[in-house]
């Protein structure tokens, strides 16, 4: 997400927060427009669903989600009243879980609410952090998904170990997993993934749905075709991004992932948590 975009967001959920009686709110008529959602029946369900949420989590619904009257201009000075919910943060919290995270309004909301910090920066890192696991769990989900491809082509679970070795091998410029690891100072215990850039993560991810596609395309069975097929995808993957002047092996690790989604989950806590003192 672009630096312009997040300070632009950033300031609409500012300029709309209002404070009623030492708490957080806003109105779900703005948080509606911020996060582009043009008719209000539709953003009524995703509402609905965030208040099935707060349930589920053992919230009052009543707590975060308030029904009030809100007066809007029409022509000639003329007023009418239209329907409208006062969230707290920990509602527009849930309105952004259960919205479409596709858009970037609402991604970013996901993060806005999340934290207790009103930091640009801060918001600026969860989302970065938001994304590098996303990538992880879009990498191990296609790698399932190639197992279950290749495994039906004579290709057993050893053997899908050797062919991602190679892909990786490819990858990184002639460094196998291990090699990385012990480059990286990863234990030998855990996936190398766990600590790659989100850059890299998706770099992989790439190579390993061109192989998905290209198995079944090209029709290739065996451990030979299937190898050579993953690590020329992985060879091409590098030349692109040698051709923006990155190497893989070269990128730093970062924390371990686990660590930052085990952050991120308790973030959603602690706004409860709070929420619940107030």
């Amino acid at each position: 997400m672009k630096k312009e975009l997040i300070e632009e967001l950033f300031l609409k959920f500012e300029n709309a927060r209002n404070i009623v009686e030492s708490i957080e709110c806003w109105s779900a008529r703005d948080v509606q427009e911020i996060l582009g959602y043009t008719k209000w029946d539709n953003f009524l369900k995703v509402i609905e669903k965030a208040k099935k949420s707060c349930e589920n989590a053992g919230g009052g619904i009543s707590d975060h989600f308030a029904d009030v009257g809100k007066m809007i201009e029409l022509a000639k000075g003329a007023q009418r009243e239209i329907a409208d919910i006062v969230l707290t943060r920990y509602g527009c919290y849930l309105v952004a879980q259960n919205g479409d995270s596709s858009k970037s309004e609402v991604a970013f909301a996901q993060t806005y609410f999340a934290v207790q910090t009103r930091k640009q920066e801060i918001i600026e890192k969860r989302l970065l952090d938001v994304a590098r696991v996303t990538a992880r769990e879009k990498l191990s989900k296609t790698e399932k998904n190639l197992s279950g491809i290749i495994y039906e082509r004579g290709v057993d679970e050893k053997s899908f170990s050797i062919i991602r070795s190679k892909g990786d091998q490819a990858l990184f410029g002639g460094f196998t997993t291990n090699a990385m690891k012990t480059r990286l100072h990863v234990p030998q215990t855990r996936p190398l993934a766990d600590f790659l850039p989100t850059l890299t993560i998706k770099a992989k991810d790439f190579a390993t749905e061109l192989t998905s596609h290209n198995v079944v395309e090209k029709d290739l069975n065996g451990d030979s075709q299937i190898t050579n097929e993953h690590i020329e995808n992985n060879l091409a993957v590098r030349k692109m991004l040698g051709e923006r002047g990155i190497k893989p092996e070269n990128l730093p690790a970062l924390e371990d992932i686990k660590k930052v989604q085990r952050k991120l989950e308790g973030d959603e806590k602690k706004i409860l948590k709070q929420t619940k003192k107030k």
